[in-house]
């Protein structure tokens, strides 16, 4: 979400307004009228299998309170905090954002149900090391305040504060970087810092979370080896 704004009492790390659907161009076919022409320089075919579910009455199943991240536990975000997609058939996912509350966890839960807030992520790690899982990662999380980077990642929150070095915790580095590690394992992200980035990181954003007080070194050291563990 971001020192500047406070966090939970602000817009935090959404890009609100700004990610309201665009025209789709090319990745959509036009249905409808007569029939859909597609020239000899048109959309290759695998094009056409990120589209198929966008067309009308076709839509692949979801199971509720399905979480992605075994042991995570359910708790859905407002939907005004989010957009339904298909990732990564629709948008490409190739890396996952850290960021830090600036509040406590029940804060944060509660401001990313709250359909005025404009913004929430996929995941928070509590200090505990307890993951909650609010968005699916198919869909896109109004978290980084970009809209490229909202398509193309997955936010991770951190409970804390960022000029705080006790809110990070041997739990919370533990399990969030058992959670970034299937995410890199089920989008083929490689795991360093060009594809593991913080909020401040993003082009763009007004944040400064996780802040220097986060040890990249450590965290990436444990993604690998969860990586390593799983595979």
């Amino acid at each position: 979400m971001g020192e500047k704004k406070g966090k939970p009492q602000g817009r935090g790390s959404g890009a609100g307004a700004k990610d309201a659907d665009r025209p789709v161009g090319r990745r959509v076919l036009l249905i409808g009228g007569a029939a859909a022409a597609v020239s000899a320089a048109g959309l290759a075919r695998e094009k056409l299998s990120h589209v198929w579910w966008r067309l009308p009455g076709v839509e692949k199943s979801r199971v509720a309170g399905a979480v992605d991240f075994r042991g995570a536990r359910w708790v859905a975000a407002s939907a005004a905090n989010w957009r339904r997609a298909d990732r990564p058939d629709d948008y490409s996912i190739d890396r996952v954002v850290i960021h830090v509350t600036q509040g406590s966890f029940a804060s944060a839960v509660k401001v990313f149900q709250d359909p005025g807030h404009g913004a929430a992520a996929h995941y928070i790690v509590r200090k505990d090391g307890h993951v909650t899982q609010m968005i699916r990662e198919l869909d896109v999380a109004f978290h980084a305040g970009n809209r490229e980077y909202n398509e193309r990642s997955v936010g991770i929150e951190h409970e804390g504060f960022v000029d705080r070095a006790s809110s990070f915790t041997d739990a919370m580095y533990a399990a969030s970087a058992r959670l970034t590690a299937g995410i890199c394992g089920r989008y083929d992200i490689p795991v360093d810092r060009d594809h593991i980035i913080g909020h401040v990181e993003v082009p763009g954003t007004d944040h400064t979370d996780p802040g220097r007080l986060w040890d990249w070194d450590r965290y990436l050291r444990l993604v690998r080896q969860a990586r390593t563990a799983s595979a």
